[in-house]
């Protein structure tokens, strides 16, 4: 398993949440496009097979570049690697560039996966988050692109916002199941010093929501999407039966993966951590080459090798933050498994035998570490997962 990330650090106008890194294009379009070509030929050989599984094309916005760009993107990428087994090829959008013309082009690619920016299906909220669509605009772009042939649809949602209430939630939930996309991903707004949002709480024109309105908010949303036939398998997606996100599940199963684009990371599914740095002007003028670049070591592209401790810490976060887990074997036995398993915070789940899983709390059934023979994983049970930073910290070596 090998995916490819491909950043497109592109923005019409910056959401007041948002500190991932963006811009305007400025009309560099052509520029930025030739640059990641050439970073993809030059770290071609980062992922230890030359195959891919999936391609993911995020940012930013890529609904702002055309569907025909975006293709050329991904043949570069067939011409540099195996892609012959492709299981996945998501692009993220937003609604405002997902009119019926731009759909249609884009059905004539090879994406196969739309992963759409909705976040809210209330316009007062969208304004407050400086969103650019409205409510109807985002039914309507789900709509466009289910007539022409998608049928592999994620839609983004933001709960815990400043002033939402609770039928605002409901409503937004209702719509989104409404629509009958395949997947929902859904988070807790955070508020990042460095955003709108983050200096209007610093003046003290914008005050976070209680922490128990953000577990009930989290608890309508389990519910809403359970009971709709969803399968909560990570902390903030939810999928109907087989269309978990392949791509994001690569990662959290801590397989290989190259990103190329500004800020993008990559993994070698070994020790080799790499970075590539935030900026649009170095990275067009530097991208594909060893040039040393002021202020960044190494040109554009920095990096780590992990440590044991490293690899194991990892490997718990991401592996608890799935309904999966984690092999129990994988864990040191310990007073703190011992507890969050007494506790009820993490169940142990019996993979032997043909009829099914079996899940066990506490002390009960055989030890937890090693796994044994019945090949045991111990995982954070989904009704759980609001207290997962808690959990996965006390597990740290």
């Amino acid at each position: 398993m090998a995916g490819l990330y491909i950043h497109i650090p592109f923005c019409g106008q910056k959401c007041a949440y948002c500190d991932f890194y963006s811009r305007p294009a400025r009309g560099c379009e052509v520029a930025f496009l030739d640059a990641l070509e050439r970073e993809m030929a030059f770290r071609r050989d980062f992922l230890p097979a030359r195959r891919l599984d999936t391609i993911y094309i995020g940012g930013g916005t890529p609904s702002l570049l055309e569907p025909e760009r975006l293709q050329g993107v991904l043949d570069r990428a067939a011409g540099l690697w195996d892609c012959s087994g492709l299981r996945e090829v998501t692009m993220e959008a937003n609604p405002e560039d997902l009119t019926d013309e731009y759909i249609e082009r884009l059905a004539e690619t090879r994406f196969d996966r739309l992963s759409i920016g909705i976040q809210s299906f209330d316009n007062g909220l969208l304004r407050l988050m400086n969103r650019r669509h409205s409510a109807a605009r985002a039914r309507d772009a789900v709509r466009a692109a289910q007539r022409n042939g998608f049928d592999n649809i994620s839609i983004d949602l933001i709960f815990g916002i400043p002033g939402m209430t609770a039928a605002q939630w409901e409503r937004s939930l209702d719509e989104a199941i409404g629509l009958g996309v395949q997947h929902i991903s859904a988070y807790h707004l955070t508020i990042e010093p460095g955003t709108t949002f983050g200096k209007m709480a610093r003046k003290g024109d914008l005050r976070p929501i209680p922490e128990a309105e953000s577990e009930r908010q989290y608890e309508t949303l389990r519910r809403r999407l359970t009971e709709a036939g969803f399968e909560h398998y990570e902390i903030s997606n939810f999928a109907q039966p087989g269309r978990r996100a392949v791509h994001n599940s690569a990662y959290w199963s801590g397989a290989p993966y190259l990103g190329v684009g500004p800020s993008a990371h990559s993994f070698d599914g070994g020790r080799r951590r790499e970075w590539v740095a935030p900026d649009v002007e170095k990275y067009i003028a530097a991208a594909g080459t060893d040039a040393k670049t002021e202020g960044i070591s190494g040109g554009i592209y920095d990096g780590e090798t992990l440590s044991d401790t490293d690899l194991a810490n990892e490997r718990v976060m991401t592996a608890l933050r799935t309904v999966d887990g984690i092999a129990a074997e994988e864990l040191r036995e310990d007073k703190n498994l011992e507890k969050l398993l007494s506790d009820g915070l993490l169940v142990r789940r019996d993979m032997s035998g043909e009829s099914g899983s079996r899940e066990d709390r506490g002390g009960e059934g055989e030890g937890c570490g090693g796994g044994g023979k019945n090949g045991s994983r111990i995982a954070i049970p989904p009704d759980k997962f609001l207290l997962s930073d808690y959990i996965i910290g006390a597990l740290f070596e």
